[in-house]
């Protein structure tokens, strides 16, 4: 009846309403850009419908339109992010490495297919691949170790869904000939199995589920490099004693005090790492309590906040905790005393 109804209406009505209703429809579409996130999976489907409402005669109509239904394609974007920081190495050293994440920015799932270039320009010296020379790291520990699985490309090729990431690693073998505070650059790449190119550009069919697959910002493809550098740590470490007898001279006879003064020196330019000094109070003699001192500054006995004591746990020895040393941190000078038994 309500059809029947509407073929009545007079024809400046009818006509009213055939314009209309396409407007309608094509603001209904506009109003919804947020339906075309760049997050959103693909092989979703968006299904919208446009409705019309309308007056006549103080009766409300309401006439809905076709659905139209859009499919929502696979981007195809990667970001590869270097996760270490500057390696030291040494000449000649084997088996360093360096830590990545390759993620999968695009929206659906994707396989990713790796590669390593150690031949790059504006460095110093080349690292040379170990073979095999990328690693996943399985045990977690940003590090290559011998439990981690080797990359054996068309094989093993990490399966991405989308914001999905993995954590990779390069491995490779320092050049002999390299020389102290020279850089070595080593790249990883990624690139997806579906292919690459310019934004935009569509593989047909070869999404998720069938869609189209789109090439992203990225296009299809990133690479990041990573940087050793050449730091062999050399230091000087030199010891002395000064004797003084109850006297007041210098000979070492029991009750005299021997106090030990020991410097240590960085003289090349590589760090050493949370450097620490140790040295066992020698047999037949007693230590002194309270006689350390770090540069001229006295540290307790005790293992509290300041970064010496004496540990006590099996043979006792003195400890002083130096931290990072470089050649700019100068000389450290640790002193102690004991006495002869």
């Amino acid at each position: 009846m309500k059809l029947a109804s509407r073929s009545l209406l007079p024809a400046e009505k009818r006509v009213r309403f055939g314009v209309a209703l396409p407007a309608l429809i094509a603001a209904a579409l506009l109003a919804s850009p947020s339906t075309f996130a760049a997050g959103t999976a693909a092989g979703t489907v968006i299904d919208n419908t446009a409705q019309a409402n309308f007056d006549l005669g103080g009766s409300n109509f309401t006439q809905d339109s076709n659905t139209v239904s859009v499919t929502v394609a696979e981007r195809i974007d990667v970001l590869v992010t270097l996760l270490s920081s500057q390696v030291q190495v040494n000449a000649g050293d084997s088996t360093r490495s360096l830590l990545f994440s390759v993620t999968n920015s695009g929206n659906g799932s994707e396989a990713w297919q790796l590669a390593i270039d150690s031949g790059l320009g504006g460095d110093d010296f080349d690292p040379v691949p170990a073979n095999p020379s990328i690693y996943f790291d399985t045990d977690g520990s940003g590090d290559y170790n011998t439990g981690d699985t080797a990359y054996v490309p068309g094989s093993n090729d990490p399966v991405l869904a989308a914001d999905e990431s993995v954590n990779m690693l390069l491995v490779n073998e320092i050049p002999a000939d390299a020389l102290d505070g020279e850089l070595g650059h080593s790249e990883l790449s990624a690139v997806a199995a579906t292919g690459s190119g310019n934004p935009g550009d569509v593989f047909a069919g070869l999404g998720d589920g069938g869609v189209d697959a789109v090439i992203g910002a990225t296009g299809g493809s990133a690479t990041e490099f990573g940087e050793y550098v050449v730091a062999d740590v050399q230091m000087n470490v030199i010891k002395s004693v000064v004797v003084a007898d109850p006297s007041g001279g210098n000979s070492p006879v029991p009750g005299a005090t021997l106090t030990y003064s020991i410097t240590v020196e960085v003289t090349s330019t590589g760090t050493a790492t949370d450097a620490q000094f140790n040295d066992v109070i020698p047999g037949f003699t007693t230590f002194v309590p309270s006689s350390i001192e770090l540069n001229g500054s006295a540290l307790s006995d005790a293992a509290d906040t300041d970064a010496g004591e004496l540990n006590t746990a099996g043979t006792p020895a003195v400890v002083v905790r130096l931290g990072d040393l470089t050649q700019a941190s100068g000389t450290q000078t640790v002193n102690f005393q004991v006495t002869i038994d």
